[in-house]
């Protein structure tokens, strides 16, 4: 690891910070932490922040927005000494890159503004690859790993993961591009969300033509979330309610209320059969996204007694998201906690102590949680891992064709209809 990252670690090991017990689980062990290394004179609080934080699709890079408008690409697995055994990349193209072209390098990326928002890119498919290329030879190849990168002037800037050089700027919106997000097909569809208060769709593949501008929301426009099988889109706005829009229409499909303060994070669970929310309201949802039916709520109480709990502004949210195998949820509030919650349970199974949390995301095969602070710090933190049972298994296998109608036309028992849809809870 170069100079310009510190790694805080104790030789021999890690060193796990305390957390508090939960009772129910083992709780999150910090495995390393991220410092950003700067020169001295722009070492100021201003801009420090790490909005936002990302692994690859394969898992095989990480990236950190570390503040000053410098993006961190770094390889992973991190330093064989610090990451346990068992959290290694299970990457085909990472193995091919070490053939043919040596380890792959960490990179830093200056965006020239604020970085709010990093998306990386699916692998696009190798015909489709070949086809755009031999017909457009004009165009910048996008035919490789990208990060896309939202800026605080409107700008979006397209990376290439493996040389780090700078292939497309996107121009449209008019103030700050707070989120980003592919289409997990591998079409190299993006999708921003800007305080503008709109959200732009654009084609990669066409040179980043803009094709839609979503309008509707009256404030700023927090996250945008695709769901994994394409259909849908959620956007979350500085307001009480959640917009899903129809990725094939680009039409809006419903509004999701139920929220009674700002929403400013959301995550589709793995098989698109659900849709978590988080909001300032210390409150998650949890929603059925082709019903609207609100299924249950998961209430951030405070844990430290010494703390005013009448306070809700010290539970706000910042972030959820789904674990990969869709059974966890993590969440990052301002009472400076990390939670990770059973999806079948209404309280958290574990906790972590961190400061100023602003984002969090998971390792993309499990066993990891990566956290981003107002400090530019980048936290790696255990996560549960767990053998899916049958059961959840062909359930997600299901969900991830079939929609709640559909589940619910079938002539199957009742109990396992409630199984299918999520009704158990």
């Amino acid at each position: 690891m170069t100079p310009a990252l510190a790694l805080e670690c104790q030789k021999g090991g890690v060193r796990p910070k305390p957390a508090i017990s939960a009772g129910h689980a083992e709780e999150p062990l910090l495995l390393a932490e991220l410092k950003p290394g700067r020169p001295h004179q722009f070492d100021w609080k201003s801009s420090c922040e790490t909005w936002s934080v990302a692994f690859s699709p394969d898992g095989s890079w990480f990236a950190w927005s570390q503040g000053h408008c410098i993006v961190k690409l770094i390889p992973w697995p991190l330093e064989e000494q610090f990451i346990p055994k068992g959290f290694e990349a299970k990457s085909r193209s990472s193995k091919n890159e070490t053939k043919g072209r040596g380890s792959p390098k960490e990179k830093t990326l200056d965006c020239g503004q604020i970085v709010w928002g990093l998306a990386f890119s699916p692998w696009p498919s190798p015909p489709s690859r070949k086809l755009w290329a031999r017909h457009h030879p004009q165009v910048p190849d996008v035919s490789c790993l990208v990060l896309a990168t939202g800026l605080n002037d409107g700008q979006i800037k397209i990376w290439e993961v493996q040389t780090g050089l700078l292939l497309l700027n996107l121009s449209g919106h008019q103030d700050v591009v707070r989120d980003l997000s592919f289409t997990p097909s591998g079409s190299l569809i993006l999708v921003s969300a800007s305080r503008d208060k709109t959200l732009r769709i654009w084609d990669l593949n066409k040179h980043g033509k803009q094709i839609q501008v979503l309008s509707g929301h009256l404030q700023w426009v927090y996250c945008c979330s695709i769901s994994p099988d394409c259909s849908m889109l959620c956007s979350a706005a500085g307001e009480k309610s959640v917009f899903l829009w129809s990725m094939r229409s680009y039409t809006l499909i419903r509004k999701l209320e139920g929220h009674q303060s700002s929403v400013v994070s959301c995550d589709f669970s793995p098989d698109s059969a659900l849709l978590v929310t988080a909001s300032y309201d210390t409150n998650v949802i949890m929603w059925d996204p082709y019903t609207g039916e609100r299924l249950r709520s998961l209430h951030h109480t405070q844990v430290d007694p010494a703390m005013d709990d009448s306070d809700v502004h010290i539970s706000s949210l910042r972030s959820v998201c789904f674990s990969p195998e869709g059974l966890y949820l993590a969440t990052v509030a301002d009472d400076r906690l990390l939670r990770i919650w059973a999806l079948e349970l209404k309280t958290p199974i574990a906790f972590a102590p961190m400061t100023n949390g602003l984002c969090c995301t998971f390792f993309p095969h499990g066993g990891v949680i990566a956290t981003g602070t107002r400090d530019g710090h980048v936290q790696f933190w255990t996560a549960p891992r767990v053998l899916s049972s049958l059961k959840h298994l062909c359930r997600k296998a299901l969900r991830s064709f079939l929609t709640t109608y559909q589940v619910l036309a079938l002539p199957i028992p009742k109990k396992m209809k409630e199984f299918l849809t999520y009704r158990t809870f």
